[in-house]
């Protein structure tokens, strides 16, 4: 099983030059791009490296050229290289020439690179020469592995990637940080995957909890876990409501970092995420089919659960609270009906129309819980809703929320690689939320726009003067189909990496 400090990832080295000694068990992973335009039969060309001398070079092109490998985005080719001091050369390539590649297309580079290294235990690379950290994040999450209930029989047998060379000219402390954070950022990424991918049957609300506070714990921040008990006393009406239905009580989980300097104004940002551990529907229960995906409905719990240990470890100067509820939404004779009226933590009445549409009351509780610690921004996230799928696809989180904010976040998702796209949110939805017996309903009467009338309902438990938004992850959360880049089947880690942008950007400027 996973251990309680998170993901343990490969470890990263920065070196100026190649390893002295030949090791056949290690890959030197180069860039090329095409030869001509993208769709030319051209062969790959090696890109120029400070690393590689003309020989190397020559003797890499000369194998590249033998095959008629092509240096499309993403395409791979492995060949020897005798003169070079590792036991194979892994070229991949990132497309036409040009002057300068995003980030993204470095990282998936490197991703698609490392998943296809069964076996390899060292790389080294030269992706690092073209954005560093970039390339470490690539490596580190496109060898990403889940086999924790893989029994001997079917375990792979093959050694895990544990150590990473990058490449560059300048190995000062600048550069070594810039590493060490990148590598912190992918082990966050994949702490959260681990969540993710562990199924129900051992990762239910008691043991969420006690996983998360063993991070914590591990990361020096204070944490506090409320039971069933402590929440039904005081009021967590949504989270009460929702775990009714399972054998497996409630929780919610608060996580504090304190990294603001005294005497320093310094912004104090909450975080919330769903944890449902497994979401049946409840009484209004889902379809069998791919049910067992909502293992993942506590995508966002996971991520911010990474995000603020992240935020210690990285020693951000400022504080951030995580307020995390974890329930497990189940179909039983205790659990809540359809019709029935709930009273959220804060006062706000609600009647349950829709059993299935559950994150948004335990959310509406962490909402209100986190504002009375008085933070200047909130930023949750969720598996919310099936029409952010609809609207999006599986590959972009809705964001919504108060819209400075809303825009900050979404544009600083698309530099990272998450793709967050700014949403609406209509005044004229909450006409939609209207209940004829309690303050509010839990859904719309009608089957338009569900992701703005879910962030519509979330909206009225935000606080007065909290800039606020919210990251809906539903379908990007969990990869459904197959591999691609640096992302695997399963549980993905987004958006994990754009909240710690964010945390890092209000760090810098308020």
């Amino acid at each position: 099983m996973s251990t309680p400090a998170g993901y343990q990832s490969p470890a990263v080295t920065v070196a100026s030059t190649l390893p002295k000694r030949k090791v056949e068990s290690s890959v030197l992973i180069v860039p090329v791009v095409t030869g001509g335009d993208e769709n030319s039969d051209a062969t790959a060309r090696v890109l120029a490296s400070p690393y590689l001398d003309a020989e190397a070079i020559s003797e890499v092109q000369g194998a590249l050229d033998a095959l008629g490998a092509k240096g499309g985005a993403e395409q791979l080719t492995r060949v020897v290289a005798p003169s070079l001091p590792v036991g194979s050369v892994l070229a991949v390539g990132l497309g036409k020439s040009r002057d300068s590649w995003p980030a993204e297309t470095i990282r998936r580079a490197a991703g698609v690179a490392a998943r296809s290294l069964s076996g390899v235990e060292n790389v080294v690379t030269t992706l690092s020469d073209l954005d560093l950290e970039a390339a470490v994040e690539g490596l580190i999450l496109g060898a990403y592995r889940f086999s924790d209930f893989r029994s001997a029989k079917t375990a792979p047998k093959d050694a895990r990637l544990r150590k990473i060379t990058v490449l560059t000219p300048d190995t000062k402390s600048a550069t070594k940080d810039a590493a060490a954070r990148a590598e912190a950022v992918a082990t966050a990424v994949a702490t959260a995957r681990d969540f993710v991918n562990t199924p129900p049957s051992h990762l239910f609300p008691a043991e969420f909890a006690q996983r998360a506070k063993a991070l914590g714990d591990a990361a020096g921040i204070d944490v506090e876990v409320l039971d069933d008990k402590t929440l039904a006393k005081q009021g967590f009406g949504g989270i009460v409501g929702v775990g009714k239905g399972s054998s497996r009580p409630p929780q919610l989980v608060r996580l504090t970092h304190r990294g603001a300097k005294k005497n320093k104004k310094s912004k104090k940002v909450a975080l919330v995420g769903k944890g449902i551990t497994f979401d049946t529907g409840g009484i209004s229960i889902k379809p069998a089919a791919n049910m067992h995906h909502m293992t993942s409905d506590m995508g966002g719990a996971a991520a911010v659960i990474a995000t603020v240990v992240l935020a210690a470890r990285r020693q951000l100067p400022i504080d951030v609270v995580a307020t995390v509820p974890m329930a497990e939404n189940m179909p039983s004779s205790t659990a809540q009906r359809p019709g029935d009226v709930l009273t959220q933590y804060g006062g706000i009445t609600v009647e349950v129309l829709n059993t299935d549409a559950e994150g948004r009351l335990i959310l509406a509780d962490a909402i209100v819980r986190a504002c009375e610690d008085q933070p200047d921004y909130l930023i949750e996230t969720s598996t919310l809703t099936g029409a952010q799928t609809v609207a999006l696809g599986a590959r972009t989180p809705g964001v919504m929320g108060s819209e400075e904010f809303r825009d900050r976040v979404a544009e600083i998702s698309q530099e990272v690689g998450e793709n967050g796209w700014a949403m609406p949110l209509p005044e004229e939805l909450k006409d939609d939320l209207k209940s004829t017996v309690a303050d509010l309903a839990n859904v719309s009467g009608s089957r338009y726009a569900g992701m703005l009338v879910a962030g519509t309902y979330l909206r009225e438990f935000v606080a007065e003067g909290v800039q606020w938004a919210h990251i809906d992850v539903a379908a990007p959360a969990y990869n459904s189909g197959g591999p691609w880049g640096y992302t695997p089947k399963g549980g993905t880690g987004v958006p994990t990496r754009t909240m710690f942008a964010v945390l890092e950007d209000i760090a810098v400027n308020g």
